[in-house]
């Protein structure tokens, strides 16, 4: 078999198979060299250009490199080489689906990006070429563990607690935007995954040997390090919110359709909303003057799920907008919430493999005798979530105003 290898600044070498660059070459995996990983973030962080090309080639590295150590370990199961280069074309293609600057679109309430994906990976080129090298089921038996329904045993390296996707982007993420957060043990991680039989299921499953318990903490720690200084960035928020705001005016006004979106580049999109119906808003995010804090609050002084609304329903959030603008003496579209949405800082269900022989699963209620992963889990969450309004104009909102205002249109 014939192997290239590609440099890449995370992993240095990046060794690649025949299949792999197949896929690479065709024109859905391409799109990917200009879709940014970190959507807005780079107007932050400078170097955050990285696209989801690369990201997608270091998921698929490592799954190559996970799988050669699980099918050197002793007490492991054969593993096929299709169930291999299934599990690896998966690792590519996991991220085929995106939207133009990452997540944001998502939250407005376009398709899921891994639903996105499924005519992208079981039709088409992609389809043909796997359907070829590996089987004819072999689309769908990719797209499932893209979706995290496989039956395979390997499901875990794809959708799950410790998913590769979870450590590259981690580590790549921190790297380019220059910041030491995304420490993460990866060989310690990588060479303690293992196969068990799932004490619940009965089945064989991805596990995790109890001396790995440290590096699932580095894990934890690495993502909300990230997600507090980096992705829920004030500022990184305000230019996702009007990134958000830009779109949806542009999809009522009939500019752009919400089914077309997943078929744009960043720039691709960007120059058709500005060639068909330019606004002050997209000037301002295009031009770096963006929105202002005007109040915020931290999710642990909010009262539960009383404001969830706002990172759900985005046609309820348009009309708060524009109501708390007027009231405000704004004009429409120069005040804009933002709630992320709510996300598990490290959502845990994985079989261990304990020091006596014995697998028992890790879940959200943890285990006596061991750092409370999940409690603590939520609590940095809480710490990291923060429910903002940004205003065109600098200015000072009251903040008791704004909450009875957000509690009325609840």
């Amino acid at each position: 078999m014939r192997f290239e290898i590609l440099r890449d600044p995370v992993w240095n070498n990046i060794r690649v198979d025949e299949l792999t660059l197949t896929l690479v070459d065709t024109e859905v995996f391409q799109r990917l060299r200009y879709v940014r990983q970190l959507g807005w973030t780079y107007l932050v962080y400078p170097g955050a250009t990285h696209s989801r090309f690369e990201h997608a080639l270091g998921t698929h590295h490592l799954s190559r490199r996970t799988l050669a150590l699980l099918c050197e370990a002793e007490d492991s199961t054969s593993i096929g080489e299709v169930d291999q280069a299934i599990v690896r074309s998966a690792a590519l293609l996991h991220d085929v689906g995106h939207y133009p600057f990452s997540h944001a679109l998502e939250e407005i309430g376009a398709l899921h990006h891994e639903d996105v994906a499924r005519p992208l990976i079981t039709e088409g080129s992609v389809a043909e070429i796997l359907s070829s090298q590996l089987g004819k089921d072999a689309p769908v038996r990719v797209f499932d563990l893209i979706r995290g329904r496989s039956e395979s045993p390997l499901q875990g390296l794809i959708s799950g607690s410790l998913d590769l996707d979870k450590i590259e982007y981690l580590k790549r993420d921190a790297f380019m935007c220059g910041v030491p957060y995304g420490e993460i043990d990866v060989d310690r991680l990588t060479n303690s995954l293992v196969l068990v039989d799932d004490p619940e299921t009965g089945r064989r499953a991805l596990g995790v040997q109890e001396k790995a318990l440290s590096a699932l903490e580095s894990l934890l720690f690495a993502k909300y390090q990230m997600y507090r200084n980096v992705y829920w960035h004030h500022a990184v928020r305000s230019a996702t919110a009007m990134y958000k705001r830009l779109v949806e005016d542009a999809v009522r006004g009939d500019v752009v359709d919400v089914q077309s979106l997943a078929r744009h580049t960043d720039e691709g999109l960007m120059h058709k909303l500005e060639s068909d119906g330019p606004t002050p808003l997209l000037l301002a995010l295009k031009e770096r003057k963006l929105y202002k804090r005007a109040a915020e609050w931290p999710a642990a002084e909010l009262d539960g799920e009383k404001f969830e609304w706002i990172a759900t329903d985005r046609k309820r959030v348009a009309a708060a907008e524009n109501s708390l603008a007027k009231d405000f003496g704004l004009g429409p579209g120069e005040l804009l919430l933002d709630y992320p949405v709510k996300t598990q800082m490290l959502g845990l269900d994985i079989p261990v493999l304990r020091r006596s022989g014995k697998v028992e699963r890790l879940t959200g209620e943890g285990w006596i005798g061991t750092i409370n992963l999940p409690s603590l889990s939520e609590e940095l969450y809480k710490s990291a979530r923060w429910l903002r309004v940004f205003t065109a104009k600098r200015t000072k909102l009251d903040p008791r105003r704004v909450l009875d205002a957000l509690e009325q249109l609840s």
